[in-house]
């Protein structure tokens, strides 16, 4: 059995499914040779032309020479736009784009200057070039499939697979199209030194020219310049194929020159096959050698409505207004212009649009060429248009799913495979334009898989952010938490320690600072282990007994004072345990300490005024004692007892008028509950000789004396029972001396001590005097009764020390 390349080389050929024969319409355009379009006012140049999206290279008032490049980018599939001559960038706006829908778009308006100077060029010797820098010129140059598709050229220059057959497309089997046919009839050996670029580049095993057997011309055309070139014998050759429409077809012309189908999804490339038509290897050629890059090409003004139909060498962002009125265009005759063939092609809908890398002809039919397209009517199921397609698909199924948008079940018919050839409407006898619903419905699948991408990329973004904050986050989160434990381990360490310390020593100061102001205000005492445990509970007992001693010390003996100077050494020691029992801060030991500070002014401030008030009260006791006081508020007096003080006064008055020294009142004794009897003697005064009395004291104390001692012998005549009533208005006034002293003691304690007196329910007793009112609290029965009999004794020190002074 033969190879692939035995079976080439004998000029075998193999039939492709479908296809059609319309009428060829070719001598109407292919008479005459190329001619070139003169230069026009304006040209458009729309940026999104082929590939990927750019960058503009260039702004609105510059000034552009023929070829340079007015677009920057990257990538694979970036091709550059070119200026199509020198001029000016007059505007950069939206145009109407070449297409069936006339959408707007980006486009750069180019106003010529009349001069086409071309930018400087950078021609090569193809033995300089390696095949890489030959595929990145062919990229610079911005060449595209000029057949119609507009693919990349550098990208099939660029396979991944190797390749062992290359065709070069010349069949050009559309109706009315002459383009190619007149670019190999004139320019054959630029097209084979194109073919001799692409075999450095990729080194096929063979390369076949196929061209249809319509074009004698051009089939020996190519074969007299492959003989006039340097290629090697047998690599390259000329094959004439059947003329049948759609032998031009990628696919269709692979399975016809080979036998091979290319699967459903795949590229020739995957079969070691490449297929490039004669027009982009023309400008290979150009970009290569002559380093120009792609900024025109052979197009077909064709069609009855025009009056020089031919083919013209057209700038690529030429207006197709200014193409038709240059070829003599008859817009009363036109039925439509259509942009490609009858075929293929498609209606524009406005002229002031460009030609682009793709555009090969130009048809201006008249209605006697193609009629209008008849209405449309319903599909009577007669599978003609199954027989045509070239493809294999089922066109029924197709419409069916395409007119009712169920895309995805069209898609499970291969809609992608459809080459949108026309055979399938050209035979219909309905009259239903297949291709146009096909059409649709791959636009409306390729927008919703442009939205799905979008949607999946947008779905990236987000969660790349959301890992991005939780990452953050968690970065955040590690660092405070070493944070955290760095201070742990510091406090738990060294610095806790030094701070520690630090407050032990602030707090031993404050404490002794505390205890040194304390004893400053006291007498010097002996602490006891208790105090020299827990120095601020014997800071408060030394306050406490000073105070105490001082009031006593004082008074003279006053028990009011002493039992307030008792109560607040009991609130001391009671304050001392409570410091005891809780743990006080620094700031609370400096509390204590100058609450201890208050509590020894004010005992002073007390200790003083109790001295103060003893001499007032001794000094002003007769006068108050003088006037009588209300019996009906003194309660009733034992007889007994009236008749005792009346003999006492008697006695007295006596004894002070005759100046007799014996009578004293140490022979009077002082019953324990603070009354007189007569009867027995007084205790002898050396018991008190310990307690130190002051002799201004004594004589104020004697004098007192005589002064009440008139007094009782006034009263006592005047009513026996004034020497009782003097007795009780006398320990009132203890009383009230001993009550002053607490409320001043409380008083200037203000907020330090609370002294609670009691209510009215609390009293048990009431004595008056005048219009005075003291109550006796039960807890003050034995501080009264003490406070009597220091009274008594007090007396009888004075008179004593009245006698020893005489």
């Amino acid at each position: 059995m033969l190879t692939l390349l035995e079976q080439l080389d004998k000029g075998t050929l193999w039939r492709s499914p479908g296809g059609i024969h319309p009428p060829e319409m070719k001598s109407v355009s292919n008479g005459t040779a190329i001619a070139p379009l003169p230069l026009f006012a304006e040209y458009l140049i729309p940026l999104p032309q082929v590939g990927e999206q750019a960058i503009l290279a260039v702004k609105v008032g510059d000034e552009v020479r023929k070829g340079q490049a007015l677009t920057q980018g990257q990538g694979v599939g970036y091709l550059p736009a070119h200026a199509p001559t020198s001029g000016r960038i007059k505007a950069i706006e939206s145009r109407p784009s070449n297409h069936a829908s006339a959408l707007p778009v980006l486009t750069l308006v180019l106003e010529s200057d009349g001069q086409d100077k071309w930018c400087e060029l950078n021609s090569a010797s193809l033995d300089e070039l390696s095949p890489a820098e030959m595929v990145k010129k062919v990229q610079d140059a911005g060449i595209a499939g000029m057949g119609g598709a507009a693919f990349p050229s550098h990208i099939k220059l660029s396979p991944a697979s190797e390749i062992e057959l290359v065709i070069v497309n010349g069949v050009e089997c559309e109706p009315y199209i002459t383009a190619d046919d007149r670019l190999m009839r004139e320019h054959a050996d630029d097209i084979i030194a194109g073919v001799g670029i692409v075999e450095r580049i990729l080194a096929p095993k063979r390369i076949i020219i196929a061209i249809e057997d319509n074009k004698p011309e051009a089939a020996d055309a190519m074969r007299a310049a492959i003989n006039r070139s340097q290629m090697p014998a047998g690599l390259v050759r000329v094959t004439v194929i059947p003329t049948k429409y759609p032998s031009g077809g990628e696919k269709q012309l692979i399975q016809i020159v080979t036998g091979q189908e290319v699967p459903s999804g795949a590229i020739p490339a995957q079969l070691g096959i490449l297929v490039h038509n004669v027009g982009t290897l023309f400008a290979i050629r150009d970009a290569v050698i002559d380093g120009k890059p792609l900024i025109e090409r052979i197009i077909t003004v064709t069609g009855n409505a025009v009056s020089e139909p031919g083919n013209y060498r057209a700038l690529i962002g030429t207006k197709v207004q200014d193409v038709l009125d240059h070829c003599g265009f008859r817009a009363a005759e036109a039925q439509k212009i259509i942009m490609g063939g009858p075929m293929m092609g498609y209606t524009l809908a406005n002229t002031e649009v460009p030609l682009l890398k793709g555009s090969n002809c130009l048809l201006v039919p008249n209605g006697l060429e193609i009629t209008e397209m008849p209405p449309e009517k319903p599909c009577i199921r007669c599978g003609e248009c199954a027989v045509a397609c070239p493809a294999l698909l089922l066109p029924q199924q197709l419409f069916w799913h395409a007119k009712a948008e169920e895309y995805d079940k069209a898609q499970s018919y291969n809609l992608k495979d459809c080459i949108e050839c026309g055979c399938c409407s050209y035979v219909c006898p309905s009259d239903i334009p297949l291709v146009e619903y096909y059409r649709v419905a791959k636009a409306a699948i390729r927008q919703q898989a442009e939205e799905k991408a979008s949607a999946e990329r947008a779905k990236v973004r987000f969660e790349a952010r959301i890992a991005r904050l939780e990452e953050e986050k968690a970065a955040r989160e590690a660092k405070a938490k070493e944070a955290a434990e760095k201070r742990k381990a510091a406090m738990a360490g060294g610095e806790k320690d030094a701070i520690a310390a630090a407050l032990a020593r602030v707090q031993a100061k404050k404490a002794a600072q505390g205890q040194a102001a304390a004893q400053e205000d006291a007498s010097p005492t002996t602490p006891s282990s208790d105090s020299a445990a827990d120095p601020k509970a014997g800071v408060a007992a030394a306050i406490a007994r000073a105070k105490a001693k001082k009031a006593a010390l004082a008074s003279g003996g006053n028990s009011a004072t002493a039992d307030s100077a008792q109560t607040t050494e009991n609130n001391g020691a009671k304050d001392a345990d409570s410091a005891e029992s809780e743990n006080l801060t620094p700031a609370a030991e400096i509390q204590d300490t100058k609450r201890a500070a208050v509590a020894s002014a004010i005992a002073k401030a007390k200790a003083k005024k109790a001295a103060k008030d003893a001499d007032d009260q001794q000094v002003t006791a007769p006068d108050s004692a003088a006037p009588a006081s209300p019996l009906t508020d003194a309660p009733a007096m034992d007889d007994k007892a009236a008749r005792v003080a009346a003999a006492v006064a008697k006695a007295k008055a006596k004894k002070l008028a005759a100046g007799a020294a014996e009578t004293t009142p140490q022979d009077v004794a002082v019953q324990p509950d603070g009354g007189i009897n007569p009867e027995e003697p007084a205790a002898p005064s050396g018991r008190d000789e310990d307690s130190p009395v002051d002799e201004k004291a004594a004589r104020v104390a004697a004098a007192v004396a005589k002064a009440k001692a008139k007094a009782a012998a006034k009263r006592a005549q005047v009513q026996p029972e004034s020497a009782e009533v003097a007795d009780i208005h006398s320990d009132t006034q203890a009383k009230e001396a001993q009550e002053a002293d607490i409320q001043v003691t409380a008083n200037m304690a203000g907020d330090t001590q609370h002294i609670d007196t009691g209510s009215e329910q609390d009293i048990p007793a009431m004595h008056h005097s005048g219009a005075e009112t003291l109550a006796v609290l039960p807890s003050d029965a034995e501080a009264l009764k003490k406070a009597r009999i220091a009274a008594a004794v007090a007396k009888a020190k004075a008179k004593k020390a009245a006698k020893e002074h005489e």
